[in-house]
């Protein structure tokens, strides 16, 4: 039944006067069928006009090179937030939350300097042996031959316990940054909590007044190495409007605890979907070292980047014109054949398997990369060692939402644990 769909969708995708595609509907997410989309933008019309009716005007880039080309041009093509940002979603200026991944040079390397040795590499080897404890304390109380909910009680709590960590936030009130991240990245016509647009800006309100209690504790102790004590203490960032500093909670809370944990849940359905894969990392656990980097390409947990083009240019024989709507399709690109091999399949021992766009390009790579790879690494040799496999039970949900490319909920059942 489901390759019949499958084929039903696909033959929609290649039916449809190219210039009605607009990839940026969430169903056609949620659904599991935008690839489709894409895999005919690519082919026909790489760098795509689409006139949204919730968007406006923007363009779609799809192939992986066009996509590397507009990352690495900051100067032609603007991240500033003033200008739109990071994302199609564009909300009123006084609900527009400045952060330094939607700002441009200086002042975007003077900010994330501040807080960039969070995850250097001495505090990431002294984090290792923290994450390794906590996955096994999540694995070791999960229940054997029952079904439940992944995303509940794997990818949520192990990505909110280490941003409670990063954050030095309490303990027992971490699923509150769980609860704002899913305010800060949901709208109402999604398929999570979001209720309407006025609840989102007051729950995120309450985030801001919470974080900022924290704020005026650590700014007059001693510098930490905690988020809140490095933005409080720093030069670029102590003296920064309340709008900017939401902006900032919101970046790092999003960005430590999305695209993490769709990145579990995603490699588990990966190698559900993909047996044969999942017999060979069985076979061979040193294999986790290139699993992980296929995981995040194939999952891509974030769908798409979007610029401000600063002047006219350019870009795969189109001229994008001063002002115009630019979106690189990460998830596209990570499909892109010409790019990579055999791009369209999970292969967990590929040779290049860090040649991927989830994490960006040029100066907003993802600074958190390390940190998500010793998440997923940690967490599949501590499974490898427990359970001889993990079925997933049925579809997963995943979120209606062009941006955050992930999961709701997702039931699996462990039959055993290992002897």
């Amino acid at each position: 039944m489901q390759t019949t769909v499958t084929h039903i969708e696909r033959d929609k995708a290649w039916a449809m006067p190219i210039e009605q595609i607009d990839v940026s509907k969430g169903y056609l997410f949620e659904q599991d069928i935008v690839e489709f989309y894409f895999e005919r933008l690519r082919k026909e019309d790489p760098v795509h006009r689409t006139n949204s009716k919730r968007y406006g005007p923007y363009w779609s880039v799809t192939r992986f090179d066009d996509i590397m080309a507009v990352d690495m041009t900051h100067a032609v093509f603007s991240s500033e937030s003033a200008l739109g940002g990071i994302a199609l979603a564009e909300r009123p200026p006084d609900e527009m939350y400045p952060s330094f991944i939607s700002m441009d040079p200086p002042r975007h390397d003077a900010q994330r300097k501040t807080v960039n040795p969070i995850v250097g590499p001495r505090n990431l080897a002294n984090l290792e042996s923290t994450i390794r404890e906590r996955v096994c304390r999540i694995l070791d109380g999960l229940p054997v031959g029952a079904e439940f909910d992944w995303v509940e009680r794997v990818s949520k709590e192990l990505t909110t316990q280490m941003l409670a960590t990063l954050f030095d936030f309490p303990f027992e009130e971490r699923r509150l940054l769980t609860w704002w991240s899913d305010m800060a990245t949901g709208d109402p016509d999604g398929n999570g909590p979001v209720t309407s647009w006025e609840m989102r800006r007051a729950e995120l309100g309450k985030c801001q007044d919470y974080f900022t209690r924290l704020w005026n504790e650590r700014v007059n102790a001693e510098p930490r190495n905690d988020l809140i004590s490095m933005m409080a203490h720093a030069p670029a960032t102590r003296n920064m409007q309340p709008s900017e500093f939401l902006g900032n909670l919101i970046l790092l809370i999003v960005g430590g605890n999305d695209t993490t944990r769709n990145s579990i849940s995603g490699g588990l359905l990966a190698l559900n979907r993909n047996p044969a894969e999942y017999d060979k990392l069985r076979a061979n656990p040193a294999l986790v070292a290139s699993l992980v980097p296929e995981i995040i390409r194939w999952q891509t947990p974030l769908a798409h980047m979007r610029r401000t083009a600063l002047s006219d240019s350019e870009l795969g024989g189109k001229t994008i014109r001063k002002g115009d709507k630019v979106v690189m399709w990460y998830l596209s690109g990570n499909r892109d054949e010409e790019a990579i091999e055999n791009a369209g399949r999970f292969i967990i021992d590929r040779e290049q398997p860090r040649r991927h766009l989830s994490f960006g390009f040029g100066i907003h790579h993802c600074m958190g990369s390390r940190l998500a790879e010793m998440q997923l690494k940690v967490l599949w040799e501590e499974i490898l060692k427990r359970f001889p496999r993990i079925d997933v039970v049925g579809e997963p949900v995943r979120t209606k939402s062009n941006f955050v490319h992930g999961f709701v909920s997702m039931p699996v059942v462990i039959p055993a644990r290992s002897a």
